[in-house]
């Protein structure tokens, strides 16, 4: 149980005072970055299938 204990104090102690956290600003500039990345990405797997099923579809019906 001690060995727990020492375990959970280290990492209170780790989490305060040895990691740089991010400010405000700097979160809220990667969060955006997430987001339009995340949108460029989906636009482009939109893009491929909606090309696929349009070739595919001429394919099929000929």
């Amino acid at each position: 149980m001690r060995r727990f204990i020492n375990y959970l104090k280290e990492c209170y102690t780790e989490l305060t005072k040895k990691v740089s956290w991010p400010s405000w600003k700097e979160l809220q500039n990667s969060a955006i970055v997430v987001m339009v990345a995340s949108v460029i990405f989906a636009v482009v797997v939109f893009a491929m299938d909606f090309c696929f099923k349009t070739l595919m579809t001429f394919i099929y019906s000929l």
